[in-house]
């Protein structure tokens, strides 16, 4: 039996950033009207089952009753508190049912919670949130479509995914979590509405790659003149270098830098201010204290992604979409 697990966080694009910019926002409505879609296109692939993770307002559940003539859904026996250590449980799991692929409705954070548990699981990151830079904008008729056609193994799932980098944070030796796309050192040592949306308050950031069209503190590294096999490390504050990137959706600032460079596989920076607050993917996550040391390493084995484009191209070659008569 293959199986494809489903997440969808409720919480996702509803953060602070939606309130100081002009933030895409996804209503429940339209996430509820998503799945319903994903579910059409898993049913299409063939999949004889979905897992879901529970939420706290029901909307799988409402997802379920509104879709006609699909696949049996299965809802996780979970508890689901509504914050992301639901999407942590949900994904391990998923994992130990033996998913062939997981497919996400969420943000950055969402999909970060994910990666960190999946097992190189095959995912597909449906963007839901507010500055997303993994997750993609894409129609869930064509990602459920595809999430099946990786789960009955209808197409290479080596060249139809691909893995991705993703940075290790270690304080005092021990892992304590990881980043998909940017991990920014803080000047304001408390979590607070733990978004981070000010270039001001950050002294340094850490990106796993070149991002030229995404938003959030990822886009600066993304506006400097170098080019980088891996990462990039980039230096804030009073310098000759003025750098534009659109920080927020609508927003562009010029923000303050001092120096860059190239950031290798596996070799491990050491975080320079302290005391902190360390942010993933634009998130405040951890308070560093003075008597503590940080470690930023970026890995080249992170999560596995499907590319949709890949997959249902490789389909239509192979005539699966196609039935004789």
């Amino acid at each position: 039996m293959n199986t494809v697990g489903l997440i969808v966080n409720p919480k996702a694009g509803k953060d602070i950033r939606r309130i100081v910019s002009f933030g895409r926002f996804t209503t429940d409505e339209e996430k509820l009207n998503i799945v319903v879609r994903i579910l059409t296109g898993l049913t299409n692939a063939g999949v004889d089952k979905v897992l879901a993770m529970p939420d706290t307002i029901g909307l799988i559940k409402a997802a379920i009753n509104k879709a006609n003539n699909t696949i049996p859904v299965e809802i996780l026996d979970i508890p689901a508190f509504g914050d992301e250590q639901d999407t942590v449980l949900a994904t391990k799991v998923m994992v130990e049912l033996g998913v062939s692929c997981i497919v996400s409705l969420g943000g950055d954070g969402t999909n970060r919670s994910i990666a960190e548990h999946s097992s190189k699981v095959p995912m597909v990151p449906i963007s839901t949130g507010t500055n997303n830079v993994f997750p993609i904008l894409i129609e869930g008729t064509t990602a459920g479509l595809a999430a099946g056609l990786i789960a009955t193994n209808a197409v290479d799932i080596k060249t139809a995914t691909k893995q991705k980098p993703l940075i290790e944070i270690d304080i005092d030796g021990k892992v304590v979590g990881v980043a998909l796309v940017d991990v920014a050192i803080s000047k304001q040592a408390y979590i607070g509405a733990r978004a981070v949306w000010d270039p001001e308050s950050i002294d340094e950031i850490f990106v796993s790659g070149f991002y030229p069209s995404s938003i959030g503190l990822a886009s600066i590294a993304s506006r400097i003149p170098i080019k980088s096999k891996a990462g990039i490390y980039v230096k804030l504050g009073k310098g000759k270098h003025l750098v534009s990137a659109p920080i927020t959706p609508g927003v562009i600032s010029k923000v303050n830098v001092t120096t860059w460079a190239e950031m290798k596989f596996n070799d491990k920076l050491n975080v320079n201010l302290k005391p902190s607050s360390i942010a993933v993917d634009g998130e405040r996550t951890w308070v560093l204290t003075k008597n503590q040391i940080a470690g930023i390493t970026l890995k080249k084995y992170g999560p596995v992604v499907v590319s949709i484009s890949k997959t249902l191209e490789q389909a239509a070659l192979s005539e699966k979409f196609i039935t004789k008569e």
